[in-house]
């Protein structure tokens, strides 16, 4: 079903910058309303995703937020006010298509969380690929509390952390501290809010360093095999480490590793 998404949605919702480094930030500029996933702001992920996803330049993806939080879920206003079956169908169609799009792109996926990151606000930390905190961050599930179970986000929350502690996430729809999500597996590291920044920053440029054919490759075959039987995943995987075998860039990189010098990485 097609989603309704604005054909061009406007500017404010996602602003898009990349560095020096190729390292591009996506900034939720929604933050004096919390960064909802309204439609607008999905129809913007979804276009900033297709143009970073393109960007040879792009080594790295950042999504960080505006505001006192990350993101607090959907815009329960604008749910409320669209109660047809064929409107909600297509929400959660767009909402969708814009976690499995973080998966797909080529260059990895961190998350700069601060705040809160609640509902399908969790579901986006649980989507990327990593996940920065800040140590004052929390995060739940809490579509309980208004009568809506989160079954969407769990799909996400689900490939995180273990089976019960994501169903008492949802249970029960309260708040998890950063060090529990850290101890959980939602999160990769959970820094000083001072440090957040940094913390992104030199976690973003270690990967920007490796070559982004391998590291493109490496995270399309991690996400085709992580779902399949052990057989299906060795062949999977199998393929993938012949295709990087053969890519210029490991005849580079090993090269490089034996001569004791830096390696020349090609664009993607």
């Amino acid at each position: 079903m097609n989603a309704p998404l604005d054909p061009a949605p406007p500017a404010p919702f996602v602003r898009s910058a990349t560095d020096g480094d190729g390292i591009c930030t996506l900034t939720l500029c929604r933050g004096d309303r919390f960064n909802p996933l309204s439609t607008g702001m999905l129809a913007a992920l979804d276009h900033a995703l297709d143009a970073v996803a393109a960007d040879p330049a792009a080594r790295v993806v950042v999504i960080a937020a505006e505001g006192r939080a990350f993101c607090a879920g959907h815009d329960l206003v604008e749910m409320r006010a669209h109660i047809d079956d064929a409107w909600q169908r297509g929400l959660f169609a767009a909402c969708s298509r814009v976690m499995l799009k973080l998966t797909r792109i080529p260059q990895p996926v961190i998350a700069r969380v601060h705040g809160v990151a609640a509902a399908a606000g969790c579901q986006l930390v649980s989507m990327c690929d990593l996940a920065v905190a800040a140590d004052h961050a929390k995060f739940g599930l809490s579509g309980i509390n208004a009568g809506i179970f989160c079954s969407t986000p769990a799909v996400g929350v689900a490939r995180n952390v273990a089976r019960k502690r994501a169903l008492e996430m949802l249970f029960t729809g309260d708040l998890i501290d950063a060090p529990t999500a850290l101890a959980w597996g939602l999160v990769n590291r959970v820094v000083p809010a001072a440090d957040l920044d940094a913390a992104v920053g030199t976690l973003a440029q270690a990967i920007a360093r490796k070559s982004p054919t391998a590291v493109a490759l490496g995270k399309r075959a991690f996400y085709a095999q992580i779902e399949q039987g052990l057989e299906g995943a060795y062949g999977t995987a199998g393929d993938a480490m012949t295709c990087n075998m053969l890519d210029p860039d490991a005849a580079e990189g090993i090269d490089a590793f034996l001569g004791k010098r830096a390696a020349t990485w090609r664009s993607r």
